[in-house]
């Protein structure tokens, strides 16, 4: 009697399984060589994706292009622009009236306009306020806001200066001394990189499993498989490693690129974000896996891959925006998204250091989601083809 293409045996031989796990890694392993797209999801994806964010995406708002307008030029407003000029943040361009100044921040040509009034120097030598007007382009809010930041800090460093070279103790009733940890110099690279680690190991995981596993079902080959003395398990684990190695691999090619190329500290163990990394890979392997099994058939698998996995990591981990600023449902609706846990650990590790109060709870929660996703996944596939 033939068996039922559609039941796994569950009554294998014992003797056999490590031999029949190790063929299926070297078929896998075999596949995976002769199948370009995958290498390039694992290691050229990464690159590109690494140099894209690493190159192209920063939140430092640096040389901003501002127009300087002094009505009547004198000493007092040459100093001021001469604090623009040697400051990293501006690079100002003189112009000779309000109206053309007002057309170069309609036109784009500048972000800002610094306006210094006519009696600018009469009244600052009287010791009377001595207002500057600041015109801020608005419709990019957040480099709005930065301009108007960096304008304060030099406009204020400028009048400590002048009042020392004066003689005179600025009037400080406040000191304010400010000490930023974790990383001192602002660079927003390396707060992008770190994170955008977890997006590509995202895709690496749940991408490649989805799409090769919807392979495997539209070609028929996963169905034979379940008429040979293999078990269910061992087809799962001859999916998983292989994938598993090949992420981890993408996973040790952006680590080395944030490191030297990026040039982005490592405060916490290297071992530790190994093993965080091999839990959310899992869990990426988990997902993408279930996607397959749903879809099995790999247009649908990667659209569904992208949706569930890609843009859910993209937008509600934390890698750009504050989960903290968004609406409380939406807050809520974070805690199922496994790349939330590992952009944590990914910052805490590569900013802070081993911060255990936060490595820990996270490495659990994404532990508990790899056992999830993968138990779902080989109760659905024993469900599906019964």
């Amino acid at each position: 009697m033939r068996p039922d293409p559609g039941t796994p045996r569950q009554d294998a031989p014992r003797g056999g399984g490590a031999q029949r796990l190790r063929g299926l890694l070297r078929k896998e392993f075999l596949q995976i060589l002769r199948d370009p797209s995958s290498i390039a999801i694992a290691f050229v994806m990464p690159v590109v994706l690494l140099l894209l964010f690493g190159y192209g995406v920063s939140l430092d708002a640096k040389h901003v292009p501002v127009a300087f307008v002094a009505d009547a030029p004198c000493p007092q407003s040459e100093s001021l622009l001469g604090a623009f000029r040697h400051s990293t943040y501006f690079e100002p361009e003189v112009l000779p009236d309000m109206p053309t100044a007002e057309a170069a921040l309609r036109a784009r040509h500048v972000d800002a306009i610094i306006h210094v009034q006519a009696d600018f120097g009469v009244r600052l030598l009287d010791g009377t306020q001595a207002p500057v007007q600041l015109i801020v382009n608005g419709v990019e809010a957040n480099q709005a806001r930065l301009i108007q930041g960096y304008v304060a800090a030099v406009w204020q460093e400028w009048q400590a200066n002048l009042a020392r070279e004066r003689g005179l103790t600025p009037p400080r009733p406040v000191g304010l001394e400010a000490r930023v940890w974790f990383n001192p110099e602002l660079r927003s690279r390396d707060y992008l990189v770190p994170g955008l680690i977890a997006v590509i190991m995202t895709l690496i995981g749940a991408l490649l499993t989805a799409l090769v596993m919807a392979r495997e079902w539209e070609r028929g080959t996963l169905e034979a498989l379940m008429v040979t003395p293999i078990t269910l398990r061992e087809i799962l684990l001859g999916k998983l490693i292989p994938y598993f190695v090949l992420g981890m691999g993408g996973m040790a090619l952006s680590v080395t690129m944030a490191l030297f190329l990026f040039e982005v500290p490592l405060c916490g163990s290297l071992a530790v974000l190994t093993g965080v990394s091999a839990l959310f890979l899992l869990a990426a392997l988990g997902m993408g896996l279930l996607i397959s099994i749903v879809a099995r058939n790999q247009f649908v698998a990667g659209i569904l891959a992208i949706i569930t996995t890609f843009l859910p990591a993209f937008i509600l981990s934390g890698f750009i925006f504050d989960i903290g600023s968004m609406p409380g449902w939406l807050q809520v609706l974070t805690h199922v998204i496994a790349a939330r846990y590992f952009v944590v650990l990914l910052h805490t590790l590569f900013l802070a250091g081993n911060v255990w109060s936060i490595i820990i709870p996270n490495a659990l929660a994404l532990a508990a989601m790899a056992i999830f996703f993968i138990g779902v996944s080989r109760r659905r596939i024993r469900k599906r083809l019964e």
